[in-house]
């Protein structure tokens, strides 16, 4: 019969227990590093189908309608509790969402014959800087990108129009040439027509504030009459605001899957 084993001594069974311990925390800091406890993992876009429609064929469908605009009253909370609503079902920021329901509401009052949806504001927003989450901006609680959105220069290089600078480089920095600008991306001789300050504190327009070119955006969409439930409507809308085809057709994509998302 052999002897049984020796135990080792109490000091060096500590002693493991302290390495083993120390390797598991080594462990969680490497696996955890950078991960900040604030920040939850950004959420995959939604599955948006491609469509390809011939112009004019067809519109998108509507989106869930965006709150009553109640101008004599604060309608915050229940724009916020939609957008949140919204949110989860389209994967869109629910403060962007906030300024596109906005431009609804308004729009609504303002041009109710116009019929536009909150979707189509977001399938412009999808096609030109993914809600203003591009480059690394994204929009604050404030409405603004955290770091300006600035295009390419629109110089006349293969495949981009020639545009001159219009505005001294004052809203995309540039002299030589002008480049558009902000989330919804607007040219800055577009923005001098249309921009407009949502929360109409005095301030001037900003077009790297959401709320600011959202309202923007949907009164150059309803200009001269259009109806946005009409196909002839809603292609003309979407082609003044680029006169590419393929582009309308990611908008409408983008459109009418966030129509599909928000609907029963």
């Amino acid at each position: 019969m052999t002897e049984p084993a020796a135990r080792p001594p109490r000091r060096y069974v500590g002693r493991i227990v302290l390495t083993l311990a120390l390797i598991g925390t080594a462990i969680t800091l490497i696996l955890t590093i950078g991960v900040h406890p604030d920040e939850a993992p950004e959420e995959p876009p939604l599955t948006v189908p491609e469509q390809r429609p011939e112009p004019r064929a067809a519109a998108p469908r509507a989106a869930l309608v965006a709150p009553e605009d109640r101008p004599n009253e604060s309608d915050q909370e229940e724009l916020d509790a939609w957008a949140e609503r919204v949110a989860e079902a389209t994967r869109v920021p629910a403060r962007v969402l906030a300024a596109y329901g906005r431009a609804e509401m308004w729009l609504r009052n303002e041009q109710p014959g116009c019929h536009l949806s909150w979707g189509t504001l977001a399938g412009i927003g999808r096609v030109e800087s993914r809600h203003g989450n591009f480059g690394g901006a994204r929009i604050g609680a404030d409405g603004r990108t955290t770091q300006p959105i600035v295009g390419v220069p629109l110089d006349g290089s293969p495949g981009v129009r020639k545009v001159p600078d219009t505005d001294g480089g004052k809203l995309d920095g540039d002299r030589a040439w002008d480049r558009a600008v902000g989330p919804l991306q607007f040219l800055p001789g577009t923005w001098r027509e249309w921009g407009v300050r949502a929360t109409r504190d005095g301030e001037p327009p900003n077009p790297q504030n959401i709320d600011d070119a959202a309202v923007a955006a949907a009164r150059y969409l309803c200009a001269e009459g259009r109806d946005l439930t009409d196909p002839n409507g809603w292609w003309d809308a979407v082609l003044t605001y680029n006169r590419s085809i393929s582009y309308a057709q990611d908008v409408f994509s983008g459109a009418d899957a966030y129509a599909a998302a928000t609907l029963p």
